[in-house]
């Protein structure tokens, strides 16, 4: 069993004391403006699913004693940087295209920042009514355990379904949930679009092997969870060394 994921990666290296970066670290939908702004003319302007279509994901470290930001920007389609103010960036845009052959048995080292959200009330279900779904209601208060779980209940041992029977959509790679190592992020605000709403985030890294990698790459090209458009959802993998045969 095979697959290929074929992406292409930007890294954008921007001045945080730039106005123009200034307002992205305060208010996550510039942010949002900002990623999205490399894909001017690809689909019609003011489509609501735009970022989906293109598949764009993106992840940000902000290193405020340097006064630097990275951006790591994943996308179907290559972008156009321009539009970013030559004064904001430290360097020219970095774009890589990735191809790799994902297999069954694989191993990668991972990275990906997340929005472990759950739900109060009943839990969603395949085929349940929009009743029911209205009374959910997604918390964003998270703890380091509590990450773990959520990312947990996501892993997906060999010969496993991709969807488990809480209807939550698995990942196509397995590894201990004991080794993952999860740190919680300061939450983001969407200050301008709605007031107040807060965005939960944590930080999760370690180890998995590929189970099904068909379903690997889906997740890889679309993202995991919610708040996929303000920076959580993109897993960045690394291949690690076949183990030494006995």
């Amino acid at each position: 069993m095979t697959a290929v994921l074929l992406v292409c990666h930007s890294v954008l290296e921007l001045d945080a004391r730039h106005p123009f970066t200034s307002r992205a670290l305060l208010d996550a939908q510039d942010m949002h403006r900002l990623v999205m702004s490399g894909f001017h003319g690809w689909v019609e302007d003011g489509a609501k699913d735009a970022r989906a279509q293109l598949q764009v994901l993106h992840t940000a470290n902000a290193d405020l004693k340097q006064g630097t930001l990275t951006v790591v920007v994943q996308s179907r389609v290559q972008p156009d940087w321009s539009r970013i103010p030559s004064a904001a960036l430290q360097a020219k845009p970095d774009i890589i295209i990735v191809e790799q052959e994902i297999k069954a048995g694989q191993r990668y080292r991972f990275r990906s920042v997340v929005n472990p959200a759950r739900m109060s009330g009943r839990h969603l279900r395949p085929g349940s009514s929009s009743t029911e779904n209205r009374q959910l209601k997604r918390l964003a208060d998270t703890t380091p355990e509590h990450a773990r779980r959520w990312f947990a209940e996501r892993l997906q041992p060999p010969g496993e379904p991709a969807v488990n029977d809480r209807g939550v959509r698995r990942i196509g790679a397995f590894g201990d949930p004991v080794t993952l190592a999860t740190r919680i992020l300061p939450k983001i605000v969407k200050a301008s679009a709605k007031p107040g709403l807060r965005i939960g985030r944590a930080e999760i890294r370690g180890e998995l092997t590929v189970t099904a990698p068909d379903v690997f790459v889906d997740v890889l090209t679309t993202g995991l969870g919610h708040a996929r458009a303000y920076g959580c959802g993109l897993i960045l993998i690394k291949p690690l060394p076949a183990p030494l045969p006995r």
